[in-house]
């Protein structure tokens, strides 16, 4: 007989982990080390996939290299140049989804301070996103183009993990699609293969405790309305 006894610290540590994590829009400028970039990605590394093809591809970028990136993907964004992502975006929500959406964008916007109707700021907060955050660290997430649905939700496990790893390690993250709509760009930086099409990129580092943002709380779904459990 398997007992459900609670196993105390293990669990606790996950939880901690787990309930943390926070998508942080705003970072240190100081670097984590090369033994701590490569202890978090070996570590993600453990995560599932389907046949155990692991799909997923990254690049990790930091220093001059992620300057470089960060500049070029800020002037195309901010030059409203028209994005190409790999990729099918959804771009319109509807209902609940729409809501959650709306939801998300109103929390963020209050810690800044922008105004709804705002168009100017909205821009600079949106623009933000090509800028990393000022995070000293991006990684761009990556499969072959010639994948589909289900191999990215290969990807999709080892985002979460990345992102868990990174939390376990005391780094912050921001997971961003936005990221992945000028995949040519980065590609010319980085040297990505032309067959591997951009799926995701991510902002990480140290956390600045004292950023506008560094408070921006959202909630999540209550289990009844994500959640159906069936026995008799």
């Amino acid at each position: 007989m398997v007992s459900e006894k609670n196993t105390g610290i293990e669990n606790r540590a996950f939880e901690d982990v787990l309930r943390g994590r926070s998508s942080v829009r705003g970072f240190l400028p100081t670097p984590l080390s090369a033994e701590k970039l490569r202890q978090i990605f070996e570590l993600a590394q453990r995560s599932p996939s389907n046949c155990n093809t692991q799909p997923w591809r990254v690049c990790v970028v930091s220093g001059r290299v992620c300057q470089s990136l960060r500049d070029r993907l800020y002037e195309l964004a901010s030059s409203d140049q028209e994005p190409n992502p790999d990729f099918q975006i959804q771009h319109a929500y509807d209902g609940v989804f729409r809501q959650r959406q709306v939801d998300c964008a109103t929390a963020l916007y209050d810690s800044m301070g922008v105004q709804r109707g705002d168009k100017s700021q909205r821009k600079a907060a949106m623009l933000r996103n090509f800028e990393f955050f000022q995070a000293p660290h991006a990684a761009f997430i990556s499969m072959p183009k010639r994948f589909g649905v289900f191999n990215a939700l290969d990807v999709g496990m080892y985002l979460q993990t990345l992102l868990l790893c990174m939390k376990s390690y005391g780094v912050a993250s921001c997971a961003q699609g936005a990221l992945a709509l000028y995949p040519d760009a980065v590609r010319e930086v980085t040297g990505i293969a032309d067959d591997q099409g951009i799926l995701v990129g991510v902002s990480f580092g140290y956390e600045d405790p004292d950023h506008v943002t560094s408070n921006t709380v959202t909630s999540r779904a209550d289990l009844g309305d994500i959640v159906t459990f069936l026995n008799d």
